[in-house]
């Protein structure tokens, strides 16, 4: 079964490849690459996502502090392939707010997910944040270099709220605990902020 899951991500992640290689190929490299790597670090709500989704993994703990982040950038890689192709993917932006709100309840009420289950449910909407950076590569850009700019940015953003949740724990196993937990309803709370448009 983790072997199965592992592969399954291996070829997501890989299937996307020739798509951002061959979308602008040799144009506009150091350019693409720092417009995709910014893309994701200037939006309230991908940032807000993208850490939770590292405190998520924190909290649950175990394989889950890799496989959750790496399910999350390689299904993204997939939505960015589809959003650099032109493909529709439908309430991508309320995709995306949902997904503030649905990581920071589950790091609010300290949900303890089956492995597949929080997978799953990150690569969900993975998909939409990857949409919303793909449809969005400038002309320009190179397509390879872009998808791999939004990657390593998101990359850094998981490891950033791994290095929350684990900053937020050493005030010991209570209050570090209501601590994470407190910063997930902050989380959700800003993610209904995002849905009803108030932010």
């Amino acid at each position: 079964m983790r072997h199965t899951a592992r592969t399954a991500l291996a070829v997501a992640a890989f299937s996307v490849l020739p798509q951002l290689a061959f979308a602008h190929t040799g144009v506009g490299a150091t350019h693409g690459f720092w417009h995709g790597f910014e893309h994701p670090v200037t939006g309230l709500d991908h940032v807000l996502a993208m850490v939770t989704v590292g405190i998520f993994a924190y909290q649950l703990g175990g394989r889950a502090i890799w496989a959750v982040p790496t399910t999350f950038v390689a299904l993204m890689a997939v939505g960015g392939a589809l959003g650099i192709s032109g493909i529709d993917v439908p309430f991508v932006e309320l995709g995306i707010a949902l997904s503030v709100v649905v990581l920071g309840a589950a790091v609010a009420f300290g949900v303890k997910a089956p492995l597949a289950l929080a997978m799953a449910v990150v690569g969900f909407f993975a998909i939409f944040h990857g949409h919303a950076h793909g449809a969005e590569m400038p002309d320009d850009a190179s397509g390879l270099a872009y998808g791999m700019g939004f990657m390593i940015a998101t990359g850094l953003l998981h490891l950033a709220g791994i290095g929350a949740g684990m900053a937020i724990g050493r005030f010991g196993e209570t209050h570090g605990t209501r601590y994470v937990r407190g910063a997930g309803a902050a989380v959700a709370l800003a993610g209904i902020g995002l849905v009803t448009g108030i932010l």
